[in-house]
């Protein structure tokens, strides 16, 4: 994991079941910070007041509740926020404006506060260096397992660490990153780059998922770091080698979300080629990852091509219909806009059995590419929703 960073997570009773529902990030140090958040014009409280707060670049501590978004409950929500973060501020004695604070849950319900203030004391007492599978635990709501990613790189023969953890199942269409995710770095780099590089790697990779087509009003991603190892991010190369590193580890969360989906079990990119430019390849992508008749005949095991064409016809991009092709995995299901037969269909059939594979669209207009990952919508997925708040 990264350095100088400690992590804990128990249960405080905001979820019926007694599951873990309280997390904290602590940085022996403050942090430079950077943050994207949803572009819901529903926003939850903690998304206000992290938006108001990341604007110093600084944080030292992150502290989150699931089982409960916090999100349309007016004057309180607000003052239940800033409590959550004044608790953890007081017990760690560092100054309030650098907590930051985030929810998850259902939308609506006035937060039981007086809960988190109760375990906050147990929370701080709980840190740990080795505690991120606790984190990761306690921001889950409809997810079966934590998602925590790692990674090393290194400049000029001095390693950093870049570890991430993530939460979400559904409402998963971000418009910036993906519900919850924190990502903690070692390096030295300032604010504005944090941003920047931020922003990038969302937009080649969290932004490139979708489980169900709803953005939530929670969305929240923030980037930490300490400069505990000394490297400095400054140049152009430094800065690539420290982008390759952020976007691995938030594609490979990207990935765990989508797999980890409200009743998913293929986990699948749209991977779109021979577009006029990469936004028309993009948009393309987007409309066949989002069709609910496409997810459901993956879900079936259907290799029904036409669903993907009817898709990529309704993208509102210019396309020839006579010049495009369709692959599932290796298999050519259509070729120039007609289908390729049986034999193909029966080929295909075997590829969509897979837990995990690619459909390749190509229009031979241009260069233009992009890919958009996503899943199928099984029955689970319905049974999830019908009754997520009970």
């Amino acid at each position: 994991m990264c350095q100088g960073f400690q992590f804990a997570g128990l249960a405080s009773g905001l979820k019926k079941k007694g599951q873990k529902d309280l997390g904290l990030i602590f940085c022996e140090q403050p942090a430079h910070a950077a943050g994207v958040f949803t572009r819901n014009q529903v926003k939850a409280a903690p998304v206000m007041l992290d938006m108001q707060r990341i604007t110093a670049g600084i944080c030292q501590a992150v502290i989150v509740n699931s089982g409960n978004a916090n999100c349309c409950t007016g004057a309180k929500g607000m003052r239940d926020a800033v409590s959550m973060g004044r608790w953890a501020a007081e017990g760690l004695d560092i100054a309030e404006k650098h907590v930051l604070v985030a929810s998850t849950g259902v939308i609506g319900e006035p937060l039981a506060a007086d809960r988190i203030e109760k375990a906050v004391p147990d929370l701080i007492k709980a840190l740990d260096p080795a505690g991120i599978s606790n984190f990761a635990e306690a921001i889950m709501t409809t997810d079966t397992v934590p998602k925590i990613v790692s990674q090393k790189g290194n400049l000029n023969g001095v390693p950093f660490t870049v570890t991430g953890v993530a939460k979400g199942a559904g409402m998963i269409r971000p418009d910036m990153a993906t519900l919850l995710c924190f990502i903690m770095t070692d390096v030295v780099a300032e604010p504005s780059l944090l941003k920047e590089v931020l922003v990038s790697a969302t937009r080649r990779t969290l932004n490139r998922i979708t489980i169900d087509g709803d953005t939530s009003t929670n969305d929240t991603a923030l980037l930490l770091a300490n400069g505990l190892s000394g490297v400095t991010v400054k140049g152009d190369a430094a800065i690539k080698a420290f982008q390759d590193i952020l976007d691995a580890v938030l594609l490979s969360l990207g990935k765990l979300l989508v797999q980890d989906g409200e009743g998913a079990t293929k986990l699948v990119e749209v991977a779109v080629r021979g577009a006029e430019s990469e936004c028309a390849a993009r948009q393309i992508a987007d409309t066949v990852a989002h069709s609910n008749l496409v997810k459901t005949a993956l879900f079936g095991e259907d290799a029904n091509w036409g669903r993907i064409l009817g898709a990529v016809g309704r993208a509102g991009v210019p396309v020839e219909t006579e010049q495009i092709d369709v692959f599932f995995g290796d298999v050519r299901m259509v070729q120039n806009g007609l289908g390729c037969g049986r034999k193909a269909e029966r080929a295909a059939t075997e590829v969509l059995k897979k837990p995990e594979f690619t459909i390749r669209i190509d229009l031979k207009s241009g260069n233009g590419k992009a890919s958009v990952f996503t899943c199928d919508f099984s029955v689970d997925y319905v049974r999830i929703n019908a009754d997520y708040r009970s």
